[in-house]
């Protein structure tokens, strides 16, 4: 059995060869070019043109990529997973479907089980951690469908972000809000609800809506012990060790995995953002 990722899934590169994950990248265009996400770019040099007053754009999986990925599973005799980035973010998971049909008219036993996240960043990474784990565990390609599909139904995805500025210019954000917002040092608590980033509520000054995202932590996370936490960041890294540390103290999780925001999302959320993701239902 074959697992499958996208690069918006931001867990490390190394990580996903070490545990022969296929990584479709997006692709991240600078003013210097076209590149692979994870592959031809990391996202250092995103954060960089960032902080020059650039917009970094992105682009999803093409077709041919994930038609090329698939027959060669389908050749080899293998079966795949394939939890995607969110649905109403990117195209990607209607690609990869629509690659999937042209493979299969070809080779009609190929069976891949393609799973949209509804989440993005780490939220992802979740779904890509439960797969490659269960698979190591033995478990079968039915059993791993089923625990993705519940995940997906049950990940909660908070985001802040420092600069709204940036969020509005990217058109996420009115640029009235981002104004009013930035005087009165109001940061927003985002999250993804069914796949699409609303706000959730709005805190003035960073240690609230920490505070915060710790809280919703707290009342919604079931057997957190048993839990793996996650945590992204785009250049912040001390908000995220102090988060890390945090929930070490106070929850006790089974595992906190830190990681940076990759090219793709950070070129949509700037610089400054802090991400948690974990399961209000656990079994």
């Amino acid at each position: 059995m074959k697992i499958f990722a996208d690069s918006a899934c931001d867990l490390s590169y190394d990580y996903l060869k070490e545990n022969e994950v296929e990584v479709f990248p997006l692709t991240t265009l600078l003013d210097s070019g076209e590149f692979e996400d994870m592959i031809e770019i990391k996202s250092d040099k995103v954060y960089e043109m960032i902080a020059r007053g650039g917009h970094p754009k992105t682009s999803q999986v093409s077709l041919d990529k994930f038609y090329k990925g698939f027959k060669q599973a389908a050749e080899a005799g293998e079966s795949g997973i394939f939890p995607t980035l969110s649905a109403v973010l990117s195209g990607t998971y209607q690609a990869a479907v629509l690659a999937y049909t042209d493979v299969k008219a070809e080779f009609p036993d190929f069976d891949l089980r393609i799973i949209d996240t509804k989440s993005a960043s780490l939220g992802e990474g979740l779904a890509v951690v439960e797969a490659i784990e269960m698979k190591d565990a033995g478990f079968g390609l039915d059993e791993i469908e089923a625990r993705l599909r519940f995940i997906a139904e049950h990940t909660v995805s908070l985001f802040t972000v420092k600069d709204l500025n940036y969020l509005a210019e990217g058109g996420r954000l009115s640029k009235t809000s981002a104004f009013f917002g930035g005087l009165l040092n109001i940061h927003p608590l985002l999250e993804l609800v069914d796949g699409k980033l609303v706000p959730s509520e709005k805190l003035r000054g960073r240690k609230k809506v920490m505070n915060r995202m710790y809280e919703r932590l707290r009342d919604e996370a079931e057997n957190i012990q048993e839990q793996n936490i996650f945590i992204c960041h785009s250049d912040d890294q001390e908000a995220a060790e102090e988060m890390r540390g945090y929930i070490h103290e106070h929850f006790h999780p089974r595992q906190i995995i830190v990681h940076t925001i990759g090219s793709t999302i950070s070129s949509h959320t700037g610089l400054g953002t802090l991400g948690l993701f974990f399961l209000n239902k656990f079994e």
